[in-house]
């Protein structure tokens, strides 16, 4: 049996998608689904570029949860590499924004289940972005996607269990 993937998008692939990459994985290996679930995240704006570091706030906001990520973790420009969006199976994204983008931009959704993350969650709204903000409004944006990832679980389980 193939794996169930997931793209996790944002604009730059820095924060955001970093932070919510590195969530998720971890709250896959909680609940025992880390061998059936690959992960993968990119950035879909028109500054999004291949092998950019991750920020560092987010690797602080990380770190503060127990999440160490690579020092060399970088970010993945998709436009320049579709075949992440082609190979998903599900596709998560932070703003209604970045659902049109993908949607106008990127033939390879289409067809497949493409939510924002809070959308997923059963919420809605948009996941703002933390960058150039102060530490409290990064803060804000961390639990916002921690929360959103852990009231998607149940959803995400269902359809991992379907494949």
């Amino acid at each position: 049996m193939s794996p169930f993937r997931i793209l996790i998008v944002c604009h730059a692939n820095t924060s955001r998608s970093v932070i919510a990459e590195a969530l998720l994985a971890r709250m896959l290996a909680e609940h025992g689904l880390d061998d059936r679930v690959v992960l993968s995240s990119g950035g879909i704006a028109a500054y999004a570029r291949d092998g950019a570091l991750a920020s560092f706030d987010a690797r602080l906001a990380l770190r503060d949860a127990g999440i160490h990520i690579a020092a060399d973790t970088v970010s993945t420009d998709l436009k320049r590499n579709r075949a992440h969006v082609a190979g998903a199976d599900l596709i998560l994204a932070m703003t209604d924004e970045q659902v049109a983008m993908l949607a106008r931009d990127f033939p390879e959704s289409h067809g497949k289940p493409v939510f924002t993350l809070r959308a997923f969650a059963g919420g809605g709204g948009d996941i703002e972005d933390p960058a150039r903000k102060d530490e409290a409004f990064f803060a804000a944006c961390f639990a916002e996607i921690r929360d959103s990832l852990a009231a998607g679980l149940p959803r995400l389980s269902a359809m991992v269990a379907a494949r």
